[in-house]
């Protein structure tokens, strides 16, 4: 990284924190991730600003947010993992009806090309989405817009029902975990090293999501076993949740406010298809268990795995259940994702 690209990163940071600044000032739910979100997106309109994406960034703070979702399996989970098998097995219904009312509505909607409208719709993460489409020869830059924009209403939308409905406050001054200054230097370094260690096995094992689910497996390990007893410090989620804000508000950097219109106009379409078949299997396993309904909330909403768990970290619901819902919607959408495609591509052929 060179001087020139670690300064303009730096002050890309610094602009997201104006965000930060202005949602804690006016008292506005999540501010370290939507502040962050919506100062990128309005400094976007400013040529002359050096802005620059945060990506590199993307890896490390996704591997301590993966050790985080870790941190919260324990020896006790093997008690009450059979009860959450109803609820788990529901993702696979869950994926084919969004993916399919998602396909419908870009391609007979919208007139997508099958393609564009397949990676368009699935409720996957962006960076995988994006990655899968590059390897099938799919321009990414219609996917990118539409995955950002089914992230940004999701994101936008579930704080303000979590305050709202289950009243809880995610104001700035929420304290998530214990402080860094309360957090011993040696934790520190075992924390880095156990989410270096997963984030690279997981790359080289090649896993679906592995910056994330590569950490968070260690993680279980290191805290069940009494390696780890701290988790990463209230300071590290926010800026966590700084970087991926950053990331998601980068994307509008270079296009169009007629395009950005157009993308936040179809993509809510999408968004309400999405909302529907959301609220009807959130209330099936709400229904049906006793899970938290916050908890079955942040299930079954399609965002960013990053996302989600950052929320559930936030509010305090149950992690590992909220993990493993997104860890199995990733692994079943980039395992089908390659099948599909080819079979598309037989078909047309």
């Amino acid at each position: 990284m060179n001087t020139k690209a670690f300064f303009s990163t730096l002050s890309t940071l610094m602009i997201a924190l104006v965000g930060v600044g202005f949602f804690y000032f006016v008292n506005m739910p999540m501010p370290w991730l939507l502040g962050s979100i919506v100062a990128l997106a309005v400094a976007s309109r400013f040529s002359f600003l050096s802005l620059t994406s945060p990506k590199m960034l993307s890896s490390p703070a996704r591997a301590i947010l993966g050790l985080t979702v870790g941190s919260a399996f324990n020896a006790e989970i093997v008690t009450y993992f059979s009860s959450f098998l109803g609820s788990l097995m529901l993702v696979f219904p869950f994926v084919a009806l969004t993916s399919l009312a998602g396909i419908w509505y870009y391609k007979k909607v919208l007139h997508y090309d099958i393609h564009t409208a397949y990676f368009s719709a699935i409720p996957g993460g962006l960076l995988e989405m994006v990655s899968l489409a590059e390897s099938f020869k799919t321009s990414p830059h219609k996917i990118v817009l539409n995955q950002s924009a089914r992230l940004l209403f999701i994101v936008f939308t579930i704080p303000f029902i979590i305050e709202h409905w289950a009243h809880i406050s995610l104001g700035a001054n929420q304290k998530i975990t214990q402080h860094l200054s309360e957090t011993p230097l040696v934790e520190l370094g075992l924390m880095a090293a156990c989410a270096l260690v997963g984030w690279k096995v997981a790359l080289w094992l090649k896993i679906p999501g592995g910056t994330l689910i590569g950490p968070m497996i260690v993680g279980m390990f290191a805290y069940s076993l009494g390696f780890l007893h701290v988790r990463p410090p209230t300071e590290i989620i926010n800026l966590i949740q700084l970087i991926l804000g950053s990331m998601v508000g980068f994307v509008f950097v270079g296009v169009s406010l007629r395009e950005i219109g157009k993308v936040l106009l179809q993509t809510l379409g999408y968004f309400f298809i999405l909302s529907a078949v959301s609220a009807m299997f959130i209330a099936l396993v709400w229904w049906s268990t006793d899970f938290p309904p916050l908890s079955i909330l942040l299930a079954f909403s399609p965002g960013g795995q990053a996302e989600m768990n950052v929320m559930a970290i936030v509010v305090g619901a149950n992690l590992p259940y909220v993990a493993l819902h997104h860890v199995i919607r990733l692994f079943l959408v980039m395992g089908l994702a390659p099948v599909v495609i080819r079979w598309m591509q037989q078909k047309k052929g």
